[in-house]
């Protein structure tokens, strides 16, 4: 199955609030950026890409998670940001039962990573190359 057809599988499985709630997220992910790939890695969790991870979303017992690979990165100016504060790098979004996202506030974080993601990837390609070591040899 391709990775879209694994997270189609995911969500039809879920027959409670949590699968019309990932599939909701997916849709605003998906709208955000055409260049937007999914992936289906870590043995199950799906996977929105653009040159680069830009977030995970899992189905919990009571959540949805959505998390960002550079949330700490990010600007959020609609406050989606609910969890994940401690780390340096990885966010979350934790939606639970009866809670709400902005779609429109959703889609501008999205692009927001994968702005970061590209401008991190050309930053990488005009870096100038790094000298290769010299081995040096003891007498």
């Amino acid at each position: 199955m391709t990775p879209s057809e694994n997270i189609d599988a995911l969500i039809d499985g879920l027959t409670d609030w949590r699968g019309a709630t990932l599939a909701s997220l997916r849709k605003a992910i998906l709208e955000a950026d055409p260049d937007i790939i999914e992936e289906w890695k870590w043995m199950g969790s799906p996977v929105w890409s653009c040159d680069g991870n830009m977030v995970v979303g899992n189905a919990h017992k009571e959540k949805v998670k959505l998390t960002f690979s550079h949330g700490a990165s990010l600007p959020d100016p609609d406050n989606l940001f609910n969890n994940g504060f401690a780390g340096k790098v990885w966010w979350s979004i934790d939606v639970f039962e009866g809670d709400t996202i902005d779609p429109r506030a959703l889609t501008e974080l999205i692009r927001s990573a994968a702005a970061y993601n590209r401008n991190k990837k050309e930053k990488k390609a005009n870096a100038a190359p790094r000298p290769k070591a010299q081995k040096t040899t003891q007498v």
